[in-house]
């Protein structure tokens, strides 16, 4: 699933930071389970740094990665906001800083700062966009092109991916296998280079 950026929503880039400002942060290590599908949502996060990964898990095991989070970033907020169980699971891939946002906390910031209800509005609808973007994707779409789509979005500012490889297929649905093949041919067409497409695989 592509990353939401605050630059697509028309967005500051800080634009969730007033709500790491009246609490402390929650400091969690790599690999904490954050939340847990199927529990429920007495909050959500913002997360003030390191790197998060959503995910849905089947009754047999499969894993299905729905986004990774950076710094910056909420996460959490749709199961918050209708009131039922969690539809994912959420993970820490870095050591990370979250703040909870409970309702007491919202109701207090959406007061002293308006805007940030209808930046909220923004982000859950593009929350959606994304999912059925994600649909497309799986339905319609060739593993090339998704892995290509894949690096496109998820590059840094230098044009980096820091990804594994077990992660980028679990992201788009194909096999990890598939997903070296690809990077290969990508390479040998001299699309992408290898500090770029094996960045930390």
């Amino acid at each position: 699933m592509d990353q939401l950026h605050h630059m697509e929503l028309n967005l500051p880039p800080d634009i969730w930071r007033p709500f790491a400002q009246q609490r402390w942060a929650i400091r969690c290590p790599a690999g904490y389970l954050i939340y847990l599908q199927n529990t429920a949502a007495t909050c959500f996060y913002y997360l003030k740094s390191g790197q998060v990964k959503s995910f849905i898990q089947s009754s047999d095991g499969g894993e299905r990665v729905l986004n990774l989070y950076q710094e910056g970033s909420l996460f959490g907020e749709a199961s918050f906001f209708d009131e039922l169980p969690r539809v994912s699971s959420a993970v820490a891939m870095t050591p990370c800083e979250l703040v909870p946002i409970d309702r007491e906390l919202l109701s207090r910031e959406f007061a002293a700062h308006p805007e940030l209800a209808l930046a909220m509005m923004k982000y859950l609808a593009r929350t959606v966009r994304l999912l059925s973007d994600q649909v497309d994707q799986m339905a319609f779409r060739p593993a090339r092109w998704r892995v290509a789509r894949f690096l496109t979005v998820n590059a840094d500012g230098n044009g980096q991916v820091s990804c594994p490889q077990e992660e980028i297929a679990a992201t788009i649905s194909v096999s990890r296998v598939t997903v070296s093949r690809i990077l290969n041919q990508l390479a040998r067409e001299g699309l992408i280079s290898w500090a770029t497409a094996r960045c930390r695989f």
